[in-house]
């Protein structure tokens, strides 16, 4: 890739899309380095998220290894158009609602930038609460007291404390911001390796803690009706120890009949996938109710604790009967993989648009591209390796963890289950070194470059970012927690086409070409009709469509499944298309 450098040479600082914060990075105020892009990445890979991705498809049926191998392709397959994007950032140290305006036209790139702003506003929000939480965690620790299951004034101070720590970094600019990187990178790699370190020697080593993960990948209990005998038989797969024992000691079911709910006796477990005549066990179940799938059957294991009547009881496991399409073959086992890869690539699809955001402060291409190869693969490789070695390191070293189910499959989940008041102390303070520094770079940077887009006169970087806490407070992180990921995720489906159209224009089309000068006119070659570039807005509404319809309409069900694919493939051919006769004579 080339290493020039092209520096804006006509004075446009009169304009009304002109401003310092969006004008083009000067070659010598360019200081971010190899290093300081491959720390980016990993304060920013390091979070809750990535640590639980790998166990999501465990818990799906797929192996410890073939998680892993996924999340290595995904990433290697979106770090490509990262770097890609980020070219432009390099050459011509412009953000990315400035280098959408080339493609978007001035004002519509509007459309695109703010939806990615709404994205990251709405992550900033939960993201912030859950570092208020780790303040909580700490208060509770120190005080020697208990946390509330529910809202209570000192989630409300936790969150208020961590929202302006944000706010300093916010407020002091884009050199803090790496400073924190640079900071936290080493920090958040060596945590890691002591995770690792623990689960070692928890579990007697690497062989012996990962073969617990075929215990993981295997549903609680199962539910299925056999026609031939016309029986519901259940099978049960509590966790078993090393030795081949297994931890609980008896099950509880409770069976729905046909007015209300039957709760059987405790009984021993004997063996693992001992099937179950459930018919056997009450004369009034509701069989066409369990059998339609309106009604489950629940159960529920115990252990012997440490006194005579103290026992160990695992959560409680609705079994609904397996449907014929649940059943594993060539075809579903593909199909699995692409929707997780499908789901891995949209991880970081909104950063991949506005990674000019960052690159502009880098000096080469050769910067870019080694900075974010290493940073970005590497540590979400890393870090899944980490959640999946320590929760089945977890499977042997806690005695409380008699399902998969119950497993601490994240790192709040794990740490609630240390009782040292120091250990408990120093791990929150990790989580919230770890959740600013994912916080400020993958949330902030981005709106506030969009926000100070709308309008570049009246709204600086540090306007833009003190908006995006401020809507990240609106969205009242504490109350859509659990709900708000699904929308936000249906919003980032329909930024694919976004980077399709860029990618397209910049590379194909223009051939990574741009008159520097006319990005910040409202009468340059980038105005097309009125501001908005009707090719543009056609390609990302019909791919945006295609992406995400699916939701709602079954027969394209897989068109929504695959929806980064869907939405780029389309907006790339539909935008090349509509726009190739302007450059036919390049």
């Amino acid at each position: 890739m080339s290493t020039d450098i092209v520096e804006l040479e006509e004075d446009v600082s009169d304009s009304p899309l002109y401003s310092e914060d969006l004008a083009p990075v000067p070659k010598e105020k360019r200081t971010w380095s190899m290093f300081n892009l491959a720390a980016i990445w990993v304060g920013m890979a390091v979070c809750i998220p990535t640590y639980i991705l790998a166990s999501y498809m465990i818990k799906s049926g797929l192996s410890w290894y073939s998680a892993l191998m996924i999340i290595a392709l995904a990433n290697l397959i979106i770090t490509v158009p990262m770097v890609l994007n980020g070219h432009a950032g390099v050459k011509y140290g412009i953000p990315f609602p400035v280098l959408g305006r080339a493609a978007f036209g001035y004002k519509g790139i509007h459309l695109a930038s703010i939806l990615r702003a709404i994205v990251a506003c709405g992550w900033f929000g939960v993201q912030t609460w859950i570092g208020g939480l780790a303040f909580y965690a700490i208060w509770n620790a120190v005080m020697g007291v208990e946390g509330s299951a529910e809202l209570d004034l000192g989630k409300f101070i936790g969150f208020a404390l961590f929202w302006v720590v944000n706010v300093v970094f916010i407020w002091k600019g884009t050199e803090s911001i790496k400073w924190l990187e640079d900071f936290s990178a080493p920090i958040l790699v060596l945590i890691g390796l002591l995770l690792i370190g623990w689960g070692y020697h928890q579990g007697g080593g690497f062989n012996v803690v990962l073969d617990q993960s075929k215990q993981l990948e295997k549903p609680v209990a199962t539910l299925v009706y056999e026609s031939g005998i016309d029986k519901l038989v259940l099978s049960l797969n509590p966790l078993q120890n090393v030795d081949g024992t297994i931890k609980a000691s008896h099950y509880q079911l409770t069976i729905p009949t046909t007015n209300a709910t039957e709760q059987q006796r405790w009984m021993p477990v004997e063996k693992l996938g001992v099937p179950i005549l459930i018919k056997q066990l009450t004369v009034n179940i509701d069989r066409d109710g369990i059998i339609n799938g309106d009604k489950n059957i629940e159960v529920q294991f115990r252990d012997e604790g440490d006194g005579a009547y103290d026992f160990i009881y695992s959560s409680v496991v609705k079994v609904s009967v397996a449907k014929g399409d649940d059943a594993v073959g060539l075809g579903n086992s593909i199909w699995l993989y692409l929707i997780w890869l499908t789901a891995m690539v949209g991880f970081w699809a909104t950063m991949a648009i506005s990674i000019a955001d960052i690159t502009r402060f880098t000096s080469s291409q050769k910067d870019q591209v080694i900075g974010q190869f290493l940073g970005l693969p590497g540590t979400m490789i890393f870090y899944s390796f980490v959640g999946v070695f320590v929760t089945c390191a977890a499977v042997i070293g806690f005695k409380d963890v008699l399902i998969a189910d119950d497993a601490p499959w994240d790192p709040v989940s794990l740490l609630g289950k240390f009782e040292s008041v120091p250990l408990v102390i120093t791990s929150q303070i990790f989580m919230i070194i770890a959740t600013l520094s994912t916080n400020i770079a993958a949330n902030v940077i981005a709106p506030s470059n969009a926000f100070s887009n709308l309008f570049p006169q009246k709204l600086s970087f540090r306007s833009g970012g003190i908006l995006t806490a401020v809507v990240g407070i609106l969205v009242c992180p504490w109350w859509v927690l659990g709900r708000i990921e699904e929308y936000l995720i249906l919003f980032s489906g329909l930024l694919g086409p976004v980077l399709a159209i860029i990618i397209c224009d910049y590379y194909v089309l223009r051939k990574k070409k741009l008159v520097l000068p006319d990005l910040y006119k409202k009468s340059g070659i980038y105005t097309y009709s009125n501001g908005f570039n009707i090719a543009a807005i056609v390609a990302f509404a019909v791919g945006g469509v295609l992406a995400i319809v699916g939701k709602w309409v079954p027969v394209l069900e897989p068109l929504y499944n695959l929806s980064w694919f869907t939405g780029f493939i389309v907006a790339f051919g539909i935008y090349y298309l509509m726009m190739k006769k302007n450059f036919s004579s390049d």
